[in-house]
């Protein structure tokens, strides 16, 4: 089991969190797993963005990236060369810091 520490955010958890995932779990199912309801628009299919993360430690160890996921993160918001589209990013051994953007893309929410 990795933990996965999530760092601070004003709405999915003020206080920040760590969480234990198994390998092979997405980051984006761990985080929903323990009730930090991160947006996932798409169901978690790769079709949007608003599941973007930024890996603050341990972006060596996930899976790498395919090109639809390189892709869409070209229109995430705050951008960092450590992104990732949560719901692709697989939990390997070891331990996560992540952060969740203030912001993301998502106009159902937006009321677009």
């Amino acid at each position: 089991m990795a933990v996965i520490k999530i760092l601070p955010h004003p709405e999915y958890c003020p206080q920040g969190a760590r969480v234990e995932a198994a390998a092979g779990t997405s980051i984006c199912e761990a985080l929903l797993d323990n009730d930090i309801r991160i947006e996932h628009a798409c169901d978690m299919s790769c079709a949007c963005t608003t599941c973007h993360v930024i890996v603050r430690e341990g972006f060596n160890s996930l899976g790498e990236m395919d090109e639809s996921e390189e892709d869409l993160l070209d229109r995430a918001w705050g951008l960092e060369p450590n992104s990732r589209l949560s719901c692709q990013a697989i939990v390997a051994q070891q331990d996560l810091t992540v952060e969740i953007p203030r912001y993301s893309i998502n106009h159902a929410k937006e009321n677009h």
